[in-house]
């Protein structure tokens, strides 16, 4: 730049005139605005263009996520849709394995009665239930004998049926027959098959149950042993209907 410095415009004014000199002046002045102008114009275009692009960027972005958006809703759709329909299967799968279990129980009740040989030869007490009631501390009983012999004689005999539990904690036994409103002949049973006996009964005040006491028994008779099968069952067990099943041999 040290050429710059040597130039005189004392002596650029007297080698060209005045006139000349403003007229290289303006001329000077024109190119740069003209310059600067068209400098300015392409900066401002790739500034523009730059924008452009971003914004197109931006657009594309929006649409990417608005896209995203909608098959995040879509999945959840469908994941809802199979998570009600994954429901709707287990509460139909649930039902269909009670009602198989049911008909299996059925079937393994009907065929210890019609097709004893394939069972234990002789009388089965094959189900003890205890149903509470609406009524407070009152409860019904039920239990199912079945004859599994070959050849079926008829079975004659009773059941006895007592609670063991605790009054007022102390140790404490009930008889059935105290209890309920049934008579002792109502607990005999004379079948070729099978027999349901049943009824109800009432808990004393401040009796809380622990054990059923169970027994079976067949008097000796002309054509009959005796026999006397006793059996105790976990009151929670009995009251939540489980299956059970006791096998009396009769020879």
């Amino acid at each position: 730049m040290s050429w710059l410095a040597k130039i005189n415009l004392n002596t650029v004014v007297k080698r060209l005139g005045t006139f000349r000199s403003a007229i290289l002046l303006l001329l000077l002045i024109v190119i740069s605005l003209f310059s600067g102008y068209r400098i300015g114009n392409f900066f401002h275009g790739y500034q523009q263009q730059t924008i452009a692009q971003q914004q197109q960027r931006l657009e594309n972005l929006y649409a990417t996520q608005a896209e995203q958006v909608r098959r995040i809703n879509t999945l959840e759709v469908e994941l809802e849709v199979e998570r009600l329909a994954s429901q709707k299967s287990q509460k139909l799968l649930t039902e269909i394995e009670q009602q198989h279990f049911q008909v299996k129980k059925e079937l393994a009740f009907y065929e210890k009665v019609m097709a004893p040989e394939k069972q234990a030869d002789g009388l089965v007490i094959d189900n003890v239930v205890i149903s509470p009631t609406t009524s407070l501390d009152h409860y019904r009983f039920q239990v199912v004998l079945v004859q599994q012999r070959v050849k079926k004689r008829y079975a004659k005999g009773y059941i006895e049926l007592s609670l063991a539990g605790s009054l007022n904690e102390k140790p404490y036994k009930l008889a059935l027959e105290k209890i309920a409103n049934i008579k002792k002949e109502d607990l005999n049973f004379s079948f070729q098959y099978f027999q349901i006996i049943e009824g109800e009964f009432t808990l004393p005040e401040n009796f809380k149950p622990e054990q059923l006491l169970l027994a079976a028994v067949l008097p000796k008779r002309k054509w009959q042993k005796y026999y006397r099968i006793d059996e105790n069952y976990l009151w929670q067990n009995v009251m939540e209907k489980y299956p059970q099943t006791t096998s009396l041999i009769l020879d």
